[in-house]
Parts: structure tokens; C-alpha cells; sequence
């Protein structure tokens, strides 16, 4: 894993996405189109911000697959990722070929379907987070390192519903749901390409935890360091915890 740090939470947002784009482009070029896995959450505003932006991208030969979503939230609830995609992406872009994943259905046919969709073809670049309790999308310790569904309907943990109310989605956590569709951790890493964008100060435990720590299922991001083709961007306060063997600033 390659592991940039960047002075402030834009200007990683900025970098991540114009690597993002190169890498885009590049595949753009050598097919007549792309699959990428798109990831929310507080985290990715910049990044989505700066990508969409980009020029030269034909947004039109993507598809776009969901990470993860609330089960029974509305759409037109603040928190909804769903929403933010439409909002942030899917408006901003136009892109016309997307699968989200509608928490307000029934999940195990949303999981069977969007499922299939998912493995009819490979996924070419992964944009993912970092949680504060170290999941990766919505996979909480002890994560399920092993199984080859690529989407389950998985509990969240009171650390990963905390994060969601400080971060301001939800006034408490009495209000956030229980329950959630994510993405397998195994499905993911089968991306061919995987950037990781996790800024701030209360990423700083998680991120010295999935990069410096033991493999494991209790750190589920640290699974991102087996992968060939994975890269991080931090910012300063969220790569504050780190040794200097670790980091490269750019």
C-alpha cells in the first residue's frame, strides 16, 4: 500500500482525486468503459467535490456500484446515502449507469440483486473510507474476512453509530439505524485498484491501528494492506499517529 499525507483535509481530497482521475482515464482508454465503487460519508465531500469537477472524464462509459446503506432509512432523510450519491455524484456527473442500494426494500432482495449486478463484470477502481472503529464500509470488528457474498446485511456497532451522530448526521443515537447492506470485505478487494481517502483527527487511532497494527478482522481496513494495488490519502492530523517508515508526504 502506498500511504500519502497531505498537509490539510482539502488538499487531500484535491490529490486523492486527481490520482483518481488519471487512474479513470487510464482505464477509459484501454476499454470501452468502467466500473468503479463509490463510497460516502463526511470523509469523501472533498474528494467527491474535486472528482466530479475533473475534466476529462467520460462519465458516461462509467457504472457505478454503492458501498453501503442504512436498511429502513428514507431517501430523502439527511443521512441518506443514497441521496448523498444522487446529490454529490450522479447529479453532478450525469452518469447514467449506477446501482444504488435501497435500504427502504426488502434487503435480502436488494443484497441477491444489486448483487448479481455487481459480479456480472470485474470493478476497476474502489473508492473507500476509513471508520473511526477501523471498518471498512460498513463491515465493523470483527469483520467477516472469509465470505464470498458480495453484499451482506450486517448490525453496526455503537462505535460506528457514534461516529455517524458526532459527524452530525443524526441528532442521536437512539435515531440511527441498526442495521445496514455493506459491501463484503472480500468483494471489495476484488477491485483492481483501491483508494482509501480518510481525513481528520478522529480517524488518527484507526488509521495507526489498520496500518501499523496486526492484520485482522478487529482492524477490518487493514486488509487493505494485502491488496496489490491500494493507496491512502491522510491528511496531517488523521496520519498524526504514524511512524515515519510509514508515511510519504507528497
Amino acid at each position: 500500500m502506498q500511504v500519502n499525507v497531505l498537509p490539510s483535509k482539502a488538499e487531500t481530497g484535491s490529490s486523492a482525486a486527481k490520482y483518481a482521475a488519471k487512474s479513470l482515464q487510464r482505464v477509459l482508454a484501454n476499454s470501452d468503459s468502467a466500473r468503479i465503487i463509490a463510497a460516502t460519508g463526511a470523509s469523501q465531500l472533498d474528494f467527491l467535490q474535486f472528482l466530479t469537477a475533473m475534466p476529462g472524464i467520460d462519465w458516461q462509459r462509467v457504472e457505478m456500484f454503492h458501498l453501503d446503506e442504512y436498511i429502513g432509512l428514507s431517501i430523502n432523510h439527511p443521512a441518506s446515502f443514497r441521496k448523498y450519491l444522487m446529490e454529490r455524484f450522479v447529479g453532478k456527473t450525469g452518469i447514467r449507469r449506477y446501482h444504488l442500494l435501497d435500504g427502504e426494500q426488502n434487503p435480502e432482495e436488494v443484497v441477491r440483486t444489486v448483487g448479481q449486478a455487481l459480479r456480472s463484470a470485474p470493478i476497476d477502481l474502489a473508492f473507500v473510507g476509513i471508520g473511526e472503529n477501523g471498518h471498512l464500509a460498513f463491515n465493523d470488528p470483527p469483520a467477516d474476512f472469509n465470505t464470498d457474498e458480495p453484499y451482506l446485511i450486517v448490525e453496526l456497532d455503537k462505535a460506528c453509530r457514534t461516529q455517524q451522530v458526532n459527524e452530525g448526521w443524526f441528532p442521536a443515537i437512539a435515531d440511527v439505524p441498526a442495521r445496514a447492506i455493506s459491501m463484503s470485505v472480500k468483494q471489495i478487494l476484488k477491485s483492481e485498484e483501491i483508494i482509501a481517502i480518510v481525513p481528520g483527527a478522529q480517524k488518527a487511532r484507526a488509521v495507526k491501528a489498520c496500518l501499523e497494527g496486526e492484520v485482522s478482522p478487529m482492524a477490518p481496513a487493514s486488509i487493505l494492506r494485502t491488496h496489490p494495488n491500494s493507496t491512502i490519502y491522510l491528511d496531517t492530523e488523521s496520519a498524526s499517529l504514524l511512524t515515519e517508515s510509514t508515511i510519504r508526504t507528497v
